[in-house]
């Protein structure tokens, strides 16, 4: 589902309607700081995962949990990475973008919730972890 969505964002941004000329500028450059932002954090948050990353809200077998770097911040820092790029994108080229990026939002809500699940089933320290890391996907954000 996340991989429909994604690519809908793709394309509202494609074929989207353009913002008006008068705002343009300063959208533009907002929605492209968002943007580094956005691919600086997946990247960290890739990296910190390594061989435990999946696009599947199961862990794998051989995963352990990771607690420290930009996991101390944001319990799914990957998620929240998307969804910022997702506005900046919207800020960048088309206000339409918002849309589907409001639905990623929604599927990584409820992902997040099943994941965390499994998570607390495997992990017995998961659920101070939860308490001590309040925030989902991007810092005193959501």
């Amino acid at each position: 589902m996340q991989s429909v969505v994604i690519m809908a964002g793709a394309a509202c941004a494609a074929l989207g309607p353009r913002w008006p000329h008068g705002g343009e500028p300063w959208l533009r450059i907002a929605g492209f700081v968002l943007e580094a932002g956005a691919v600086m954090g997946f990247v960290v948050s890739r990296i910190a995962l390594g061989e435990s990353f999946t696009p599947f809200p199961r862990p794998r077998d051989r995963s352990t949990l990771r607690s420290t770097g930009i996991y101390a911040h944001v319990r799914h820092p990957v998620y929240g990475a998307l969804l910022v790029g997702g506005v900046g994108l919207s800020l960048e080229r088309s206000g339409l973008v918002l849309l589907p990026t409001a639905v990623l939002a929604l599927v990584f809500w409820l992902k997040s919730i099943r994941e965390e699940a499994w998570l607390a089933e495997r992990y017995p320290e998961y659920a101070a972890y939860r308490e001590a890391t309040p925030w989902r996907f991007v810092p005193w954000v959501f």
